[in-house]
């Protein structure tokens, strides 16, 4: 459900940087990818059951697509959301910026 709604939010960030930049204020989208959070336990154990497979072999297919060959941690999420909210980013403005181990095809 939450794939309808993304390109709306990305152009509203978009919009957004554009009309409150001069104010200095930034908008910016992140883009996480798969994270070993309680969600993503209930994503796979959802997939494994509907599939028939184990919940590992559901694990191993996910970690497969995905360049780093592993899960991203919630700090790894923080830490970019914080480096975002730090002066030292002030001049980044209207990015989608992915951070799923480079699972995402597109630049």
């Amino acid at each position: 459900m939450s794939n309808n709604v993304r390109p709306a939010v990305a152009a509203w960030a978009k919009c957004l940087a554009t009309e409150l930049g001069g104010f200095g204020i930034t908008a910016n989208n992140i883009l996480p990818g798969y994270t070993s959070t309680d969600r993503l336990a209930s994503i796979v154990k959802g997939r494994a059951a509907k599939s028939n497979t184990s919940e590992d072999d559901v694990k191993r297919d996910i970690i497969a697509a995905t360049p780093a060959g592993r899960f991203g941690e919630a700090a790894e999420i923080g830490a970019a959301v914080a480096f975002l909210c730090s002066p030292l980013a002030g001049y980044i403005n209207g990015v989608n910026l992915p951070i799923d181990g480079g699972r995402l095809g597109t630049l």
